[in-house]
């Protein structure tokens, strides 16, 4: 990021300057695994008597589990000892500091585990970040908590990154907390976004319970850029994409999901099961992520948030993981997910996004073009189970076997289907092929009652409820 754009950006000096001189804002940092960076920038500003009651870094693993305890996974860079660390500190501060003497005093802990660099520089490092305050010290604490990947290629750089973040995240917690998009965007204050990457963050407690949902912030690091993509569980909070995706089988399903309709969960469960019988496919070590792109989200211009967060409801409603990626081309998603595991991987996708796969203006910003795509797609065994597609007028089905790509793309074709790379779902339902999420969506704005069959039954009581999509039918009774 150039100078010019830092010009009406307040100096980290001054950010930490102004922590230092609220005479309320009193707290702890502890930081563990790339030295005390955060807490140094407080120091060096001035002040900091007022505001600093300890600074500690307990890198001795001992030391560590004695003060923290043991984690079960015996793992220190997890949001779980973050979590601890948070806990047990600002614990400490509320049993040693009298409430009554200082009736004002706006408590807080600054925590991070991190992972540098190692020497060989083939792994370049993750942390957890996090900060439980007070803005008011009749309140109960709020918690903001993110994960990072370091992209520099040097401990001291990445050292340096983390403190400039943990300081635009302790001054954000305070003076931005009402504006949570602004206080994401500022983190990145004084960093480039390929210096370091934010692919998690959850927001808790009175200041955000009512006010956020951690799933619009999801989109917002993808949209920001800050990271390429972003997954949340069906309870709606965000979760660590490695957290999900490690060492596990992964079936992934695309689709606009606007909304979620019987065919949407037909392919998901047909699919599922025909991935589930492959060979070395574990079901307790596999699971089906639903991704939807950034470039579907803006199908129709900008992002629209509400839209967004209608489709997430009803996804979470039916207890799927949701994933939202900038990849636009499938090639994307499968190296994305080879960063986290090397087990078995299937896309399941209907004939026209195959028709698509096949498409060469998809790869023209490749040196290799569609060849360089495809190896990089199937390089690991991977499978599409093609749902099929039935045409409305004349009742044909489409699958693997009649559909037409490109005359250039024929052999090229045939090479991956004979070679059991594309496998029909043939057990779908027949009764189901005509629906389609576009057409669902217009009855549902034109106030029509015709579409409630085509969606899932606990889908058509939620979009009611909660008015999704504009529907103005809240008669929940005729569900």
């Amino acid at each position: 990021m150039g100078d010019k754009e830092f010009e009406n950006v307040p100096s980290i000096k001054s950010k930490a300057l102004r922590i230092n001189l609220n005479q309320n804002i009193y707290g702890t940092f502890a930081e563990i695994g790339a030295g005390q960076e955060t807490v140094r920038n407080f120091f060096r500003a001035g002040g900091a008597s007022g505001t600093i009651a300890k600074a500690m870094s307990a890198y001795d693993k001992d030391f560590s589990d004695a003060i923290y305890g043991i984690e079960e996974d015996r793992r220190y860079v997890t949001e779980a000892r973050l979590q601890k660390m948070l806990k047990h500190e600002c614990d400490l501060m509320e049993n040693r500091l009298d409430r009554e003497k200082h009736p004002n005093k706006l408590f807080f802990t600054y925590a991070n585990t991190v992972a540098t660099i190692d020497f060989a520089k083939k792994y370049k490092g993750h942390g957890w970040v996090g900060i439980r305050y007070q803005v008011d010290p009749t309140e109960d604490y709020n918690e903001i908590i993110l994960h990072v990947r370091f992209h520099e290629n040097d401990a001291r750089l990445q050292q340096n990154t983390l403190g400039i973040l943990g300081t635009n995240l302790i001054y954000g917690a305070y003076y931005k907390y009402d504006s949570p998009k602004k206080l994401l965007r500022y983190l990145y204050d004084h960093i480039d976004k390929d210096q370091i990457e934010i692919d998690t963050i959850n927001f808790s407690g009175p200041k955000f319970d009512d006010t956020v949902d951690n799933r619009l912030m999801s989109l917002q690091l993808v949209k920001n850029g800050m990271t390429e993509a972003v997954m949340f569980a069906p309870d709606g909070n965000n979760v660590l994409p490695a957290r999900i995706l490690y060492k596990k089988n992964v079936l992934a399903l695309r689709g606009s999901f606007r909304p979620v309709t019987k065919v949407n969960m037909d392919m998901y469960e047909k699919s599922y099961k025909l991935f589930l019988d492959e060979n070395k496919v574990d079901p307790e070590r596999s699971v089906c992520i639903f991704e939807i792109t950034l470039s579907n989200l803006r199908a129709e211009g900008e992002i629209d948030e509400e839209d967004f967060m209608d489709r997430a409801k009803l996804l979470c409603s039916l207890g799927q993981t949701v994933m939202i990626s900038n990849f636009q081309e499938y090639y994307r998603v499968v190296e994305y997910f080879s960063r986290f595991t090397k087990e078995r991987m299937g896309l399941a996708m209907g004939v026209n996004n195959l028709i698509d796969v096949f498409d060469e203006k998809y790869y023209r910003h490749l040196s290799g073009g569609i060849l360089e795509a495809f190896g990089k797609l199937f390089f690991k065994d991977l499978k599409v189970y093609l749902y099929p597609l039935m045409d409305p007028e004349t009742g044909e089905i489409t699958n693997s076997e009649n559909l037409k790509v490109h005359p250039r793309m024929k052999e090229l074709y045939k090479f991956f289907k004979y070679n059991g790379k594309v496998v029909d779902v043939e057990d779908y339902n027949p009764e189901i092929l005509n629906i389609y999420s576009r057409e669902v969506l217009q009855k549902i704005l034109n106030g029509e009652s015709d579409w409630e069959d085509m969606l899932p039954a606990n889908t058509v009581k939620l979009i009611k409820e909660q008015k999704l999509f504009h529907c103005e039918n809240t008669a929940a009774e005729n569900v």
